[in-house]
């Protein structure tokens, strides 16, 4: 199975299920006229509007990449959002980064206060589960190793203990940081589509180790990207304060590099990323051959979605 990327192939998926995503996340919330409705307000508020809703996209490309049906696919996506909607809600609280811009808008603390952000990314926690469900248990595990102790909040951990530690600052340090961070939760992503795709027995280890090996370097490149953008992004490209990792001490590679070598660094994990893309559209072709005609064009997309996680503005 070969391909090559085509120039905006994930910006047209992205076009197509965009509408979609929008949709099954307001399916999944409480409506705001139910009890407690400053709750419902203030989870709906650090939903909506969304930013990239790239996670929800990698959960339906993988999907697609493994010859299943996409649109079944749609409640476990959009809880991932609801995930990692959270987890900036809680990353933002004046006791983690402190911050008073998100999406373009003011934190959610800034307009709830802190006490009802805190019950706002919690809600939007559970709900996210509740969602993932729908692809079965191996979906189910898969998000929890990936935003748990062992995944996100493990990697949030340390990001936080490394803030100022110079003495301790290394390229080793920083990558095992954006591994969990960022990574995990990029790669969990993507196994909850294989595995939605899969049916109830979960996609199979030689579906599920390819594509851990891609999302592990696409998380890797697109943290470092973000590192960049930080740099060199503005407020209203990133929808948030630039400059904010220089502000906090944050260890990231641009700290440690330098620019130019972090955005050369992170092209070279795309590449790498993009070279398995073949190989985790093979694997999935040779246990489902009668789905190999629908896997026309996902080599292309996988690797149309490294390209974008390094060349992007926000």
């Amino acid at each position: 199975m070969t391909g090559r990327a085509s120039p905006g192939a994930f910006g047209a998926f992205v076009a197509e299920w965009a509408l979609p995503v929008e949709e099954a996340l307001r399916d999944l919330l409480p409506p705001l006229h139910e009890a407690p409705t400053r709750l419902h307000e203030a989870m709906h508020y650090a939903l909506f509007p969304g930013g990239k809703r790239l996670r929800p996209m990698l959960a339906l490309l993988a999907c697609k990449a493994v010859g299943g049906e996409v649109r079944p696919t749609l409640r476990a996506a959009a809880a991932i959002e609801c995930l990692h909607t959270y987890s900036l809600v809680h990353d933002d609280l004046p006791c983690m980064d402190d911050d008073d811009l998100r999406r373009g808008r003011p934190t959610c603390h800034k307009v709830f206060g802190e006490a009802l952000a805190l019950l706002a990314g919690d809600a939007l926690l559970t709900v996210a589960f509740e969602g993932v469900a729908a692809a079965g248990a191996a979906a189910v595990i898969a998000l929890a190793k990936g935003a748990g102790s062992l995944g996100m909040v493990g990697g949030q951990v340390e990001d936080l203990a490394a803030e100022g530690d110079a003495t301790q600052h290394t390229l080793p340090r920083v990558q095992w940081i954006h591994d969990h961070k960022t990574g995990a939760l990029i790669t969990a992503s993507l196994l909850v589509g294989a595995h939605a795709a899969a049916g109830p027995a979960g996609a199979p280890f030689s579906v599920v180790e390819p594509l851990v090996r891609y999302g592990d370097l696409l998380g890797r490149a697109f943290q470092i990207a973000d590192d960049c953008l930080d740099l060199t992004g503005t407020a209203a490209e990133l929808g948030k304060n630039p400059l904010a990792d220089v502000a906090l001490g944050k260890l990231t590679w641009p700290a440690l590099v330098g620019l130019q070598r972090s955005l050369a660094a992170a092209r070279q994990m795309a590449a790498e990323a993009a070279a398995l893309a073949p190989v985790v559209v093979a694997a999935a072709a040779a246990i489902r051959p009668a789905a190999r005609s629908t896997l026309d064009g996902a080599v292309a997309l996988l690797q149309d979605v490294a390209t974008y996680a390094v060349e992007r503005r926000r």
